[in-house]
């Protein structure tokens, strides 16, 4: 198992930041935490805190875009990289789907059905 991402808050302005990864040694795994958090995104692998895990990625996202350098660029770049990642992803389940597998999709904080076809 590897942390992802910690993030503490000790006080009102301590908090801290701690993480497995080393983007510099290993950026490939980087990029795999990126797909692989896009898929358990997808599925009923949240742990049922979607809307407050969701609040809290949006919440760090601003807080990086604020003190970016170059704020339009940064916006570029993660419009143009999540653009690429939604189209393989849908390029996955479009080969999914044609080998018979069926999605079913629910909206964050929604659970689906507590029966198994």
């Amino acid at each position: 198992m590897k942390k992802i991402l910690e993030v503490l808050q000790y006080g009102d302005t301590d908090i801290r930041f701690n993480t497995d990864f080393d983007p510099i040694q290993t950026p490939n795994d980087v990029i795999g935490v990126t797909s692989n958090s896009a898929f358990a995104m997808m599925t009923k692998l949240w742990g049922g805190n979607e809307t407050a895990v969701l609040a809290m990625i949006r919440a760090l996202a601003i807080a990086d875009l604020a003190v970016s350098i170059n704020r339009k660029q940064m916006i570029d770049y993660l419009d143009e990289q999540s653009a690429l990642l939604a189209k393989s992803i849908q390029e996955a389940m479009n080969v999914m789907e044609n080998r018979g597998v069926k999605f079913a999709t629910f909206s964050p904080g929604i659970n689906p059905p507590a029966f198994k076809n």
